[in-house]
């Protein structure tokens, strides 16, 4: 053992003792934090090209602005770059893809989809023993170029919509077999008006409906759960979005089915942490893409900042580790696509990690109690705790990089073999 490893071992026994002081029993929190899962986002490392059709452009209010070199063109470059940067990041974790990740020799519309497109995800997800999430592709498609999906009013288009969920929903179901733990399938679609509509009811019953009948086969809830997400607005859907939050609160707990809060589908005062609990109350199971919003719905890198951090605190606090499922969802194309991963998904481990490792007894006490002055103080005080020592460890332990060693990986890799693409 080196000097490092015994200073981190060192630093980790002084931070140990110093939160048993409060009460805190680090190794349960430590075991607890490696053991939730976090589904990684393919579309970090491609700008959500996906492959189905490479040269196609974005649509559906999304957009990847940068241009670093060396993005994934393959679906082999992407598992080995998604694999590279999980090597960095500790604990369990997951994959999230998206319908246009498939793999086909010949071209396959999107409501022909089928298990067999997607095998070769299956076989890497079973090798590194990671469990796959899934998301119908309802952007970026001729039949979408007018801003509708499951709303359209013209009933053959709709129904090609809900016929690719539906063929989505059987392929989240056979990761969910094949891999043995469930697959969460969240629908989320652009639809809405750049200005302003006159009749705003007529789409959403058109989108309850096309909800209805694509969940109405019965998967087992062992293999597939359904999840779905609200937006604000898009890019071209400024003025209205017929998939608000109002409707999919509404939709999730009359349908027992998952909603999916995204940090940036709000409006910029609104963060989905003051949601978690609130919805807690109505909806068993809930999904969480978190994400950077700056200044509207741009899907930056995560940092440790208040909001992660408040994110982490509410599931921590009030024991829903079991009932919300943490996925990330963030695109930047400024940067190293895998530098990005692994910062984003480091901080919200971190984040999960500190919340773990807070005095939720000793804070809700002094609350009950109406003694606000505790409260604050304990708060404050609870920020410089030694929690980054018992990070540090973790990482050892984990043989994963401890503090900024991941950098010289990630600019070794791109040396090696994102920049000879």
């Amino acid at each position: 053992m080196d000097e490092r490893e015994n200073n981190i071992l060192s630093a980790y026994q002084l931070a140990k003792q110093r939160f048993e002081q409060l009460d805190i029993d680090v190794e349960a929190a430590l075991k607890t934090v490696d053991g939730i899962a976090i589904s990684m986002h393919c579309w970090q490392g491609d700008d959500v090209a996906g492959f189905e059709n490479p040269q196609g452009g974005l649509t559906g209010g999304i957009q990847a602005t940068g241009n670093y070199p060396g993005k994934a063109t393959t679906a082999e470059q992407l598992r080995r770059d998604l694999f590279e940067a999980m090597t960095m990041i500790p604990g369990s974790l997951r994959l999230n893809l998206h319908a246009i990740y498939l793999e086909a020799d010949q071209p396959v519309e999107r409501n022909e989809i089928e298990p067999k497109h997607f095998l070769n995800w299956v076989e890497w997800a079973k090798r590194n023993e990671i469990g796959l999430d899934f998301n119908p592709t309802c952007f970026s498609h001729p039949h979408s170029s007018d801003g509708f999906t499951l709303t359209h009013p013209d009933d053959e288009i709709r129904q090609f919509w809900i016929d690719h969920c539906k063929a989505s929903r059987r392929i989240s179901a056979y990761f969910g077999e094949q891999l043995g733990t469930p697959s969460i399938m969240n629908i989320w679609i652009p639809d809405g008006y750049k200005d302003l509509p006159v009749d705003r009811l007529a789409p959403r019953q058109r989108l309850l409906a096309s909800l209805d009948e694509i969940i109405a086969e019965d998967l087992p809830v062992e293999y597939h759960i359904d999840a779905v997400e609200s937006k604000l607005f898009g890019i071209g859907a400024e003025a209205y979005t017929a998939g608000s939050n109002e409707f999919y609160l509404g939709y999730a707990a009359s349908r027992d089915v998952a909603l999916c809060l995204d940090a940036g589908h709000f409006h910029p005062t609104e963060v989905i942490s003051d949601k978690i609990s609130a919805a807690s109350l109505y909806v068993e199971k809930m999904l969480l893409h978190v994400s950077r919003p700056v200044h509207w719905d741009s899907d930056h890198v995560v940092l440790l900042d208040d909001e992660t951090q408040a994110i982490a605190n509410e599931i921590v606090r009030n024991n829903l580790l079991e009932r919300v499922t943490i996925g990330l969802d963030f695109f930047d194309a400024s940067i190293n696509r895998i530098a990005a991963w692994v910062i984003g998904t480091r901080n919200m481990r971190k984040a999960l990690l500190k919340a773990l490792l807070e005095p939720t007894a000793q804070l809700k006490r002094a609350e009950s109690n109406g003694d606000y002055t505790t409260r604050l103080a304990l708060m404050e005080e609870n920020k410089s705790l030694p929690w980054t020592a018992v990070w540090d460890y973790y990482c050892l332990e984990q043989g994963v990089p401890v503090g900024n060693d991941w950098l010289e990986q990630v600019k070794q890799y791109e040396t090696e073999v994102t920049m000879k693409r």
